[in-house]
């Protein structure tokens, strides 16, 4: 079954408890928690201790993407406040199979993202400590972009390096997910969509979450 992560980023931010809590009601599988410095994207959003507050108002696993340079030097930080997942970015990893090494010994799973216009083959010698692989289907950095359908393609190039090398890492999309593209994604080998205007924009937060895994 297609699982979603709806992207904090999207939430009411004044309300952000409230709206952790009800997006988890509504069926929601992961908190995904985009964390940007300014510098390896434009925008600057949340630290460590959004995440802790974060942290006791739901049970779901949080998926923190860390959008952000020298991600190593951060770990340690977001772990601490309850960070379930780490995601780091293959641009900003110089030694990649390192840090995902390091997230997984603090007892989080490990992710590596991709931009889009970063060619599959950079994930082929860390399938072996990568628990998440996230394929950016915009380029990272802003909310509402439109979703870059020639992704697809390389959703389905990693599905089949993962199926081969027999990694049981889970693939995921982020970016530009709506009703209208996320069955592409899907089709093309995603289970897990990393959602945000689809879901916290919506009237009802339990029928997106629905639909969307319906695609």
């Amino acid at each position: 079954m297609v699982k979603i992560a709806p992207s904090v980023l999207a939430a009411d931010f004044a309300r952000l408890g409230e709206e952790v809590r009800k997006v988890e009601a509504a069926g929601a599988d992961i908190i995904d928690i985009d964390v940007m410095d300014g510098r390896f994207v434009p925008k600057l959003t949340f630290g460590s201790p959004v995440v802790a507050a974060i942290r006791p108002v739901t049970r779901l696993p949080l998926d923190v993407h860390l959008m952000v340079e020298q991600p190593e030097n951060l770990l340690a930080d977001f772990r601490r406040a309850g960070a379930d997942w780490i995601t780091v970015h293959a641009e900003a990893c110089p030694h990649l199979h390192r840090v995902l090494g390091q997230i997984r010994e603090m007892g989080c799973r490990a992710g590596v993202a991709v931009n889009p216009a970063t060619p599959p083959a950079v994930l082929e010698y860390v399938l072996d400590v990568a628990d998440l692989i996230l394929v950016m289907t915009v380029n990272p950095g802003f909310g509402g972009q439109r979703y870059l359908e020639l992704v697809e393609g390389k959703i389905r190039i990693i599905r089949r390096m993962l199926d081969e090398f027999g990694s049981p890492a889970e693939l995921a999309v982020d970016g530009g997910v709506t009703l209208q593209t996320a069955g592409g994604a899907v089709r093309a080998g995603a289970g897990i969509l990393v959602a945000g205007t689809a879901v916290f924009g919506s009237a009802n937060w339990g029928l997106s979450l629905e639909a969307l895994r319906a695609v």
